[in-house]
C-alpha cells in the first residue's frame, strides 16, 4: 500500500502542486503545530488551524444544515480577509479552511486566495459551479485544494441536498479538477441514508481510479432550525465508520482525514484542543461551525480596537468553552451535553452569530446525545505513517489529561439505562439498544 500511495502521489499529481502541499501544508503546518503546542505551556492558545465561512449564501437546501444559506447574502470582504490571514500568519499559521455556504459563491474568492502564495487552503464545496476555467485557476495557484462533498446515489443526493441532478453536477465539477490534475478530496457527510453506499470498499476503490487523493467521511450531526435525528448513525454505524477508515488506511492507496480520534483511537474535539476555531461569514470568532456564538469578531472596531492574537489569547468564551468541553467529555459537547453549553453562553452573553437569532432556542430543545466519544471502545491505527503523524501533530494535547468525564453521554445514558433497568425488572427492558438513546434535559 506505501509503494501504491507513493506511485500515486509521484506520478498522478501536477508536481509543482505537490510541493506546495508538502512545504506549506506539510513543513509549515507541522511548524504552526509546534508553536501552538508552546503556546500551550504558557497557557496561551491561538488555533493552528483556522476555518473560515466567507460566505453564507449557497445554491442547495441540505437537510440539517445550520448555515442560514437562504438569508440575505453576507461576505467576508478581501480586504477583511487579508487582514485577518496576515494576523494569524504572524502566529505561524499557514493552513485555512474554507468554508460557506458554497465558497465559490463568493465572487472574489481565487483572487482573494492568489494574495497569499505562502499560505494553503482547503475549499469545502459542493463542486456544482466548478467549471473548467476555475479549476484551471486552481491549478495554475497551486495552494488551493477543492474537498468536493458527494452525499449518496443519485436520488440520495437529491434528497439530502434539495435539489434534482445534484450528483451529476458535483461529479462535473470533480472532473474538471481531476482533468486539470488539481489535488483533490472528496468528502461524505455519512448518515442513514447513505452508509450503505459510501462508506465501502467498492466506493473507495472508485474514488481512486478516478484519481482523488484524499477523503473524508464525517458523521451528520442533528444541528440547526430544522435538524433531522432521523438521519443521525446508531452508536454501532459509528463504530463501523471508525473501523472502516484505521482498516482503508492500512490497505488503501489514497489519503483519509479524520479529525475527531488520535492515534491510539480516542476521541479528541478539535476546538477543545485548540487547533482550530472557526470564523463566520460576519467575521465573528466561533469555537467551531455548530458553536454559533461569539464573543469577539476578526473586525477591529471603536470598542474593540485589538489585535486577532489579544482576541484569541484574552477571550474568556473561547477560554471557558474549551476548558467546559475537556472536563465533560472527549467528544463532542454539543451534541453531548447542549444543556451546559446553553449555560456557558447566557455567563458570557454571547451573541448569537446566525441571521435567524434562534441558535439558543435551538440548544435548549436539544437532548442528549451520544458522539464521536466511546470510552472503553477505541480503535487505534494501524498505518504506522498515521499513528505517527497524530502522535506528534494532532492528539489531545493533553488537555483532557487527569478529567474523569463522568458528566458526558455515554455515562448519562448508562445511568439513566441502569435506573429504568432497575426500577422495571425486567430484562428486554435491559437490552442494549440498537438505535442512538436520547434523554431529554429540563429546564
Amino acid at each position: 500500500m506505501y509503494l501504491r500511495m507513493a506511485k500515486r502521489v509521484l506520478f498522478e499529481t501536477d508536481k509543482r502542486l505537490l510541493w506546495k502541499l508538502a512545504w506549506n501544508m506539510g513543513w509549515k503546518g507541522m511548524l504552526s503545530v509546534q508553536k501552538h503546542k508552546k503556546r500551550l505551556k504558557k497557557g496561551e492558545v491561538f488555533p493552528p488551524f483556522l476555518y473560515v465561512s466567507i460566505i453564507n449564501s449557497c445554491n442547495l437546501r441540505c437537510q440539517g444544515c445550520w448555515v442560514d444559506v437562504a438569508a440575505k447574502q453576507q461576505t467576508i470582504s478581501p480586504d477583511a480577509l487579508h487582514k485577518m490571514i496576515g494576523e494569524a500568519k504572524e502566529m505561524g499559521n499557514v493552513f485555512f479552511g474554507i468554508v460557506g455556504g458554497e465558497p465559490f459563491m463568493h465572487p472574489d474568492l481565487l483572487d482573494m486566495l492568489a494574495e497569499h502564495p505562502d499560505c494553503y487552503f482547503q475549499i469545502f464545496t459542493n463542486g456544482h459551479v466548478i467549471t473548467d476555467e476555475r479549476a484551471k485557476r486552481m491549478r495554475k495557484l497551486g495552494n488551493v485544494t477543492p474537498l468536493i462533498s458527494v452525499e449518496g446515489t443519485e436520488i440520495i443526493s437529491d434528497e439530502r441536498r434539495g435539489r434534482g441532478g445534484v450528483l451529476s453536477k458535483t461529479m462535473e465539477g470533480i472532473h474538471n479538477c481531476l482533468n486539470n490534475k488539481v489535488f483533490t478530496g472528496v468528502c461524505t457527510s455519512l448518515c442513514r441514508t447513505n452508509i450503505d453506499d459510501l462508506l465501502t470498499e467498492q466506493w473507495v476503490d472508485r474514488l481512486i481510479e478516478m484519481g482523488v487523493m484524499y477523503t473524508w467521511f464525517h458523521v451528520y450531526r442533528p444541528m440547526g432550525p430544522l435538524p433531522n435525528p432521523d438521519l443521525c448513525l446508531t452508536p454501532e454505524q459509528s463504530r463501523k465508520a471508525r473501523q472502516f477508515v484505521v482498516d482503508m488506511r492500512a490497505k488503501k492507496p489514497i489519503i483519509i482525514v479524520d479529525a475527531y480520534f488520535d492515534g491510539e483511537g480516542q476521541a479528541l474535539c478539535p476546538a477543545a484542543t485548540g487547533i482550530s476555531h472557526h470564523i463566520n461569514p460576519w467575521g465573528g470568532i466561533e469555537p467551531c461551525p455548530i458553536v454559533q456564538f461569539t464573543t469577539e469578531s476578526i473586525h477591529s472596531t471603536e470598542e474593540d480596537p485589538r489585535s486577532l492574537k489579544e482576541k484569541f489569547l484574552q477571550s474568556a468564551f473561547l477560554k471557558d468553552f474549551r476548558q467546559l468541553a475537556s472536563d465533560t467529555t472527549r467528544g463532542c459537547i454539543v451534541l453531548e451535553r447542549p444543556d451546559l453549553l446553553r449555560q456557558l453562553v447566557e455567563k458570557h452573553g454571547a451573541k448569537d452569530g446566525t441571521v435567524r437569532h434562534t441558535a439558543l432556542a435551538e440548544l435548549e430543545a436539544m437532548e442528549v446525545r451520544t458522539s464521536q466519544y466511546a470510552p472503553g471502545d477505541e480503535i487505534p491505527e494501524k498505518n504506522i505513517f498515521y499513528r505517527l503523524a497524530k502522535r506528534y501533530w494532532f492528539n489531545d494535547f493533553g488537555v483532557y489529561r487527569g478529567k474523569d468525564h463522568t458528566e458526558s453521554a455515554p455515562s448519562i445514558l448508562a445511568n439513566r439505562k441502569s435506573a429504568t433497568c432497575g426500577a422495571s425488572n425486567a430484562s428486554a427492558a435491559c437490552d442494549l439498544p440498537k438505535e442512538p438513546v436520547l434523554v431529554q434535559i429540563g429546564q
